[in-house]
């Protein structure tokens, strides 16, 4: 069941551009990989929503990219500042998969390494615009990386059960290969559970509300 706490900051890091934020965990249940919490970022109306990265003893971890004035606060806490966590929220990856393959685009490889914890570190391909933005795959030691002009794409091999998450061209293209790829959709919420339909995307022809019916779907 999800739970709303107040988390203190263990460490802000860079990992290139983006921020692997870590707080104490305290009773909050990191959930299945996938899923997602609300943060509150500081002086900011609305929370963010943010997928979990990894989850050591006692920790909650989240790789963040400051691409507005909420992620950009985010970014900015220091270790005992505290802020308001809610969650899990949504559904995650199943991970009753035989082969899986994790393939992630950008900021999309935020859930990737507490999926691959969950997996037993499967193989993985990373996609980044830049050999700065490629400095993320730390986080998943092993993973083969294309970097702009290559797309992740061109690494995908046959037969694998792929499990994505990135921008949405990305899992177009994804799905166009994968059919049966669980893909995590990325897109604003304000609410997270469902009331706001602020994060409805438009998939063959119906809206999903991807806090409730995602964010993670099946290609088909």
């Amino acid at each position: 069941m999800p739970r709303r706490e107040r988390r203190s900051v263990l460490a802000a890091e860079p990992v290139g551009p983006y921020v692997l934020l870590r707080l104490d965990r305290g009773e909050i249940d990191p959930g299945v990989p996938g899923q997602f919490f609300m943060l509150e970022a500081p002086g900011r109306l609305l929370p963010r929503a943010l997928s979990l990265c990894l989850a050591p003893p006692g920790e909650l971890a989240f790789l963040i990219d400051p691409v507005g004035p909420g992620t950009a606060a985010l970014c900015e806490l220091e270790p005992g500042d505290t802020i308001a966590v809610f969650g899990p929220l949504g559904n995650g990856f199943r991970l009753d998969v035989d082969r899986p393959l994790l393939v992630g685009g950008g900021i999309g490889i935020a859930p990737l390494p507490y999926l691959a914890e969950a997996l037993r570190f499967p193989p993985a391909v990373l996609g980044f615009r830049s050999e700065h933005h490629a400095q993320a795959a730390a986080l998943l030691p092993g993973a083969e990386i294309a970097i702009d002009p290559t797309l992740v794409t061109e690494l995908i091999p046959e037969g694998h059960d792929v499990l994505a998450c990135g921008p949405e061209p990305m899992l177009h293209a994804v799905r166009a290969l994968c059919p049966g790829a669980q893909l995590a959709w990325e897109a604003p919420m304000a609410c997270g559970y469902g009331a706001c339909y602020g994060c409805a995307v438009e998939i063959d022809g119906e809206l999903k509300r991807l806090c409730v019916e995602g964010p993670v779907l099946r290609a088909a």
